[in-house]
């Protein structure tokens, strides 16, 4: 499936997507370091950067534990993954000299995360996040705080052959469409159009 944009962006948001099917290969630190390097520089509240990521390369001692985590379909296909990352948020930040609570680490976490798979894919990179895994187990086998949010896997590799997945996973592995603006972008109140129907249309 080849993805058009309704309006003018570039290329690289139609073109990151999020396969299943890996290589396995090894991913190199300059690889990783570029991509954590775009994630840093994403915007946050306060500046605090709530962001934190646990990493696992395929065949290091980590590895094992991590994929573990995962849910057992998931494991199927992220076990060819070149590396696995544990995305966590802080949940308070210092603000004045004082801790408060942070209402946006899980969205600031969000924006660092965009970050890290669109400089992946331009070093010719996939990502695929991953929300099926256990959370409590998580937190209890890595030694995470409960001051930190757990908020979900990715899944890094170069994009592998259809041949070496799964079959469960074949009609799934093609980039993916997206609601019209028409569903998502209101003007004021949900339902209210922001946009008139000729730039919808266009």
């Amino acid at each position: 499936m080849s993805r058009i944009s309704d309006h003018p962006v570039d290329p690289i948001f139609t073109t990151r997507w999020s396969p299943r099917s890996f290589t396995g290969e090894p991913v190199p630190d300059a690889v990783l370091q570029s991509a954590f390097e775009a994630a840093r520089w994403a915007p946050s509240a306060s500046n605090a950067q709530p962001w934190r990521f646990l990493v696992a390369r395929s065949g290091d001692a980590a590895w094992d534990g991590f994929l573990e985590l995962l849910m057992a379909k998931n494991r199927l296909w992220a076990a060819r993954a070149s590396a696995l990352i544990l995305i966590l948020s802080a949940r308070q930040l210092e603000r004045g000299g004082t801790v408060v609570d942070n209402s946006s680490h899980s969205f600031d976490a969000g924006a660092a995360w965009t970050n890290f798979a669109h400089q992946a894919l331009l070093l010719g990179w996939h990502t695929h996040g991953i929300g099926g895994f256990d959370r409590a187990a998580a937190r209890t086998r890595l030694a995470i705080p409960y001051d930190y949010e757990i908020e979900a896997f990715v899944a890094l590799g170069r994009k592998g052959d259809l041949a070496d997945l799964d079959p469960q996973f074949h009609a799934a592995e093609a980039p993916s469409g997206r609601r019209p603006l028409s569903e998502t972008v209101f003007a004021g109140t949900l339902g209210t159009l922001a946009f008139t129907e000729e730039w919808n249309a266009a």
